[in-house]
């Protein structure tokens, strides 16, 4: 299967296009009005329950006590409610959540991962000694593809003789879509390595009707201010090992059990209680809000159906997807435009977008010694192909709809806009 096989394919020569521009206008590239002239940033952050966040602070701030608090502990029982699991330990950010757990874990060889993820997701594994491994993902879903992955645990097991379980692997839930747990799990049981998720985006996601928060050895959560719960900044690691979440506890505070004879290098990883206050203001209302944000992002595939060359990356029937980020996939020879020309456009429309995620981490500088750069041709398309328009859970549909006529506009001048000279790659 092609990264496209499933798209609408373009119209026959001379058939009329699919979608004529809203209203018959030009993009604003173009010379046309833009469609948000007083600018529509990526992302706008609230706090549903800012005036009981607010008392929380108050109170933290009276109390004397801005760690090790009674805050931090109602939001990791909140959480624990939430996700159904034994365990959350709360944490400064997801990526200290993350390099925490792998070092408690040992995870010091070859750690498989997606390259398609934010760079931390590699940086947790390379911080705590181990090895990134980089693995496809699935054209559809964009996440973690389990056969792949399967592969390369047992290349990397040949190449480095670690058959012993000293590596791991690691999934992440893109963009909220949750992953194929159920098969990444056997696949980790038969490496016999430990399965961490970087769930930075899916507080909220459920899979198969179960909340993402319970899968693998452990799930790692973000709070930080692009996420649809936050905490200003902040992550959260859940698991149901109990001696796993002891151990996370003793690291976050420097490997220090509470002696000062520290039983490992730990680090300073701590929520505030003042991040807890807002994490805890986060919390109300999230499945509604992350229905809203679904029916946001169906309202701008409904509105764009049938465009050749463009969607949206697929959630399984029965998951729920938090829909962090709204990101379109352009095949750009159908589309007309390239990722990069889309943004453009979109920015003279008055439209944010970020390249969500370009490059991939296997092409980023910081993992070149890796020689991985030209291991992944399907995970180099698709990263190239991805562009994330604005997405917000108080965002109107009208606004969504907004967003997705401008992009109807300039498909619908695509040659025009290549004829202005923007380039289509980079």
């Amino acid at each position: 299967m092609t990264v496209f096989d499933h798209v609408t394919p373009p119209p026959a020569r001379g058939a009329r296009p699919a979608h004529p521009a809203p209203g018959g206008s030009r993009p604003a590239v173009l010379g046309g009005e833009p469609a948000f002239p007083e600018g529509l940033p990526l992302t706008v952050v609230r706090v549903p329950d800012s005036d009981a966040a607010l008392r929380r602070i108050r109170g933290a701030l009276d109390s004397g006590q801005l760690t090790n608090g009674p805050l931090v502990a109602e939001l990791e029982e909140a959480v624990a409610e939430l996700v159904g699991v034994e365990h959350v330990v709360a944490v400064a950010s997801c990526t200290a959540g993350l390099m925490l757990t792998l070092q408690a874990l040992g995870a010091r060889g070859p750690v498989v991962m997606p390259s398609f993820s934010f760079s931390a997701t590699a940086h947790a594994a390379a911080w705590v000694g181990g090895r990134p491994v980089f693995a496809e993902i699935e054209p559809a879903s964009l996440t973690l593809d389990p056969a792949d992955a399967a592969a390369r645990l047992a290349d990397a097991a040949d190449t480095d003789g670690t058959a012993d379980g000293s590596g791991a692997l690691m999934a992440t839930h893109v963009y909220g879509t949750p992953c194929r747990v159920e098969e990444l799990e056997a696949v980790a049981g038969s490496a016999g390595v430990p399965l961490v998720y970087d769930a930075a985006h899916a507080l909220g996601s459920r899979r198969a009707g179960r909340p993402v928060g319970g899968f693998g050895t452990a799930e790692v959560f973000s709070m930080s201010p692009t996420k649809v719960a936050v905490a200003g900044e902040g992550g959260l690691v859940t698991t149901r090992d109990a001696e796993l979440a002891r151990t996370l506890r003793i690291a976050r505070n420097y490997g220090n059990p509470g002696d000062y004879d520290c039983l490992f290098p730990g680090l300073n990883a701590r929520m505030s209680e003042l991040h807890a206050a807002v994490g805890l203001g986060a919390l109300p209302g999230l499945p509604e809000r992350v229905a809203h944000r679904g029916a946001l992002a169906d309202a701008f595939a409904e509105r764009v159906a049938g465009v050749p060359g463009l969607r949206l990356p697929r959630v399984a029937p029965g998951d729920v997807s938090t829909h962090k980020d709204l990101t379109l996939v352009l095949d750009a020879d159908a589309f007309g435009l390239s990722a990069r020309q889309l943004a453009a456009g979109l920015r003279a429309e008055g439209v944010d977008t970020r390249r969500y995620f370009h490059p991939p981490v296997h092409r980023q500088r910081a993992y070149a010694h890796l020689g991985q750069a030209d291991g992944l041709p399907l995970t180099d398309r698709l990263a190239d192909s991805v562009l994330t328009v604005p997405l917000w859970s108080q965002m109107h549909a009208g606004t969504v709809r907004r967003i997705a006529d401008a992009v109807l506009r300039l498909h619908a001048h695509a040659a025009e806009v290549r004829a202005a000279g923007v380039p289509a790659a980079g």
